[in-house]
C-alpha cells in the first residue's frame, strides 16, 4: 500500500515507519528537516516542506492510498496553549477530500472527546488542570481535531492512546470504545502495530478507539 506518514520524525511516528517499512508498504514522508529521519530505504520517499501549507501537503498525496497522522509538538511541548496539530490535520483532510485519498488513521489521546468520562475523576478535576498543564494543552488540540476528521467525508479511524511507553511490545493490545478494560499505558510497539494494522482493517471505521496493553 502507498501511505503518507506525517510525524514521521517523531516518537510514535518513527516506530510507525520503521514498522511500515518492514510491512513492504511503499511510504513518503513530510517532514520540516530531512536530516530528522534516520532510515533509509528503497520503499522511503522523504519530502521537506511545511504540513501547514496547502499545495505541499497536495503535493505529498497525490496517488497515494492512504495516510497516517501521528502529528505531535516535541515530548510535552511548552505547556502554551497550540492548534498546531488541529490547524494540520484541517489542511490533511481538506487536502485528501480533493485528491481522493480516502483512508485516514489518525492518533489521539485518551482524553479527548467522550473518552474524558474513562479517566477518575480526581483525574479529570485535579491532575491534569493543576499538575499536567502540557497535556491538557494537548488534549485541548485534539479535541478541536477531532471533529474535524468527524466531520469529513473520509473513511477515518482515531486512535486514543493513554501514556506511550518504550518497552518491549507485549503483543496484545485491548481496544475500547466505552472504556471497559482500558489501562494506563501502551507500548510504542504496539501503538504502531495497532495503528497500521488499521489501514485495512475496517472493525473501527467512523470510531475512535481508546487502546491499551
Amino acid at each position: 500500500m502507498k501511505i503518507v506518514i506525517f510525524g514521521a520524525s517523531g516518537y510514535s511516528g518513527k516506530e510507525v515507519l520503521k514498522q511500515a517499512l518492514s510491512q513492504n508498504h511503499v511510504v513518503t514522508v513530510l517532514t520540516r528537516s530531512k536530516q530528522s529521519i534516520d532510515i533509509s530505504h528503497k520503499n522511503l520517499t522523504i519530502i521537506e516542506g511545511n504540513v501547514l501549507d496547502n499545495q505541499t501537503v497536495n503535493s505529498v498525496l497525490q496517488n497515494q492510498d492512504a495516510v497516517i497522522q501521528c502529528l505531535g509538538i516535541g515530548g510535552k511541548g511548552d505547556g502554551k496553549p497550540t492548534t498546531f496539530i488541529s490547524d494540520a490535520t484541517r489542511i490533511i483532510v481538506e487536502e485528501m477530500e480533493k485528491s481522493n485519498v480516502n483512508r485516514l488513521v489518525c492518533m489521539s489521546n485518551v482524553g479527548a472527546g467522550n473518552s474524558m468520562a474513562f479517566q477518575p475523576w480526581i483525574f479529570n478535576k485535579v491532575i491534569l488542570p493543576y499538575f499536567m498543564k502540557w497535556l491538557k494543552v494537548i488534549i485541548d488540540d485534539k479535541n478541536i481535531m477531532e471533529p474535524i476528521i468527524m466531520n469529513s467525508k473520509l473513511n477515518w479511524t482515531i486512535v486514543r492512546c493513554p501514556n506511550i511507553v518504550e518497552k518491549p511490545a507485549k503483543n496484545k493490545v485491548t481496544a475500547t470504545l466505552d472504556g471497559k478494560n482500558l489501562k494506563m499505558s501502551i507500548t510504542n510497539e504496539d501503538t504502531a502495530t495497532f495503528l497500521l494494522k488499521q489501514l485495512t482493517d475496517n472493525t473501527f471505521t467512523h470510531q475512535a478507539p481508546s487502546i491499551s496493553n
